[in-house]
This record gives C-alpha cells, structure tokens and sequence, in this order.
C-alpha cells in the first residue's frame, strides 16, 4: 500500500509499506492491505511502518490524523 506522513513544513515518508502502526486517541491500532476505509485522530506516539523490504522505520509525532482507503494511507502529523 502507498503510505505518505507529511508535516506542515516537509514530507516525512513516502513509498510503499505492509503494515502500518499508529497511536490512536483509544491506543495502538494497525492498517495492512485491503483495509477498510478510516479516519482517524491520533495522540502523541510513534507510528510504525514495516517497508515491502522488511524494514521497519518510526516516526515520533505529536498529534494527527489518518486517512485510509483503497491501499493508500495518508497522515497529516506534528
């Protein structure tokens, strides 16, 4: 799936990813492939993305919001 985390003064990540993991205001949830669609708000944490090479790389943020449908996920993070 196409992921993309963008701050308001940079891109943070772009590419593809299986999974991605998130601190959600009710605690940790994960988006795969074929996930149903979402919007979400999101609470100081880090997100998790495991890349299709098995990497896994985090992020710490603040606050945010995700949107998510048809394998591609956008977050607008602090």
């Amino acid at each position: 799936m196409n992921v993309k985390i963008i701050k308001p003064d940079a891109t943070l990540y772009e590419g593809e990813a299986k999974l991605v993991q998130l601190p959600g205001i009710d605690g940790l949830f994960e988006i795969l492939n074929n996930h149903a669609p979402i919007i979400s708000a999101l609470q100081k944490g880090k997100i998790r993305i495991v890349d299709n090479n098995d990497q896994t790389l985090y992020f710490d943020i603040i606050a945010g919001v995700v949107k998510s449908e048809k394998n591609s996920v956008l977050l607008l993070v602090q």
